[in-house]
């Protein structure tokens, strides 16, 4: 089985290659693993070839522009890799009988919800970046609503931090360097780990023999229980970097709440980015393996908490 994973050098696509580095050598897998100096997913020609150069039977596209402010004024390219690009490797799974993992964000809804969103809400993006995402998740059902032999995910998801910069290592960063902070805390969302969501995502499509298995097509929201603002994550965080003996200058009752409004951006964010993992839970439920369902309830706070330790533990922070 041969396995392309797009976004190589994306906390994602990190997350990926630690875990099939993982997989049992006996198992007969083949994972490429393509950055932007492999495959330019802006450029339609070379997208096609180097698909039929790799023929996978299973495409994880991680890969994305996610410059959100960049986004206002770069539309064309958000939309070529965001929308065209994802629409392209849907074509080549419906043809040759392929699978595709996609990523999709949070930002596809107005945030105008007052409870956490579902995969069936309707989409209403705010910004350049939101619509280029959207209209990839149409083009992905589109193509795959003409033929029903292949199979496709669409993973919605929200506030992923991994290997490389992020969130939490910006604050982190900051907090060594000043006494105090000031966090937006009237956003909501889901902080998700890229290493719980790659973990996730493998145990939607693999069987215990790390093979293949029959999934049902559709969106799924991709992110782990609880919920919070960026105050709040931020709070944990430097908490927790303290316990772990890391020599921080704010102490978490210096990080001052503020409005959203007080830190404008060139493009609008959703108010409330916080997604409903129901419909995956239930499906895991269903297929009665305990240990993929105690890994899909890890709670926010308990990833953050296991993600900081490991970065202490690295001196990384």
């Amino acid at each position: 089985m041969k396995i392309l994973v797009f976004g190589k050098d994306g906390q994602l696509g990190k997350a990926f290659k630690n875990l099939f580095d993982a997989f049992p050598p006996s198992q007969n897998i083949e994972v490429q693993y393509a950055g932007r100096d492999d495959c330019d997913l802006s450029n339609e020609k070379a997208l096609n070839s180097y698909l039929e150069q790799v023929a996978p039977n299973l495409i994880i596209n991680a890969a994305a522009y996610t410059a959100v402010d960049l986004a206002q004024t770069n539309e064309e390219l958000a939309f070529a890799i965001n929308t065209h690009a994802p629409e392209l490797m849907a074509a080549y799974a419906t043809s040759h009988g392929a699978s595709l993992l996609h990523y999709s964000t949070d930002y596809v809804f107005d945030g105008q919800k007052q409870v956490a969103y579902i995969e069936s809400d309707p989409r209403n993006p705010l910004s350049v970046y939101g619509k280029s995402k959207a209209a990839g998740e149409e083009a992905i059902e589109k193509v795959f609503a003409k033929q029903s032999a292949s199979r496709y995910a669409i993973l919605r998801t929200s506030w992923v931090y991994g290997e490389g910069a992020n969130f939490i290592r910006t604050i982190l960063r900051l907090a060594k360097e000043r006494d105090q902070l000031r966090v937006i805390h009237d956003q909501l969302g889901v902080p998700t780990n890229a290493q719980w969501l790659a973990q996730t995502s493998l145990d939607l499509v693999f069987d215990d023999q790390f093979q293949l298995k029959p999934f049902p097509s559709g969106i799924y929201h991709a992110v782990p229980n609880g919920e919070t603002s960026w105050h709040g994550m931020a709070s944990l965080a430097v908490k927790v970097a303290t316990d772990c003996g890391v020599d921080l200058t704010v102490k978490p009752d210096s990080i001052l709440p503020i409005l959203a409004a007080e830190y404008p951006l060139p493009a609008p964010r959703p108010q409330n980015s916080r997604l409903d993992n129901s419909k995956l839970r239930l499906l895991i439920e269903s297929e009665g393996d305990m240990t993929k369902l105690q890994h899909l309830n890890t709670s926010w706070e308990e990833s953050v908490r296991t993600y900081i330790a490991q970065l202490a533990q690295k001196n990384l922070i």
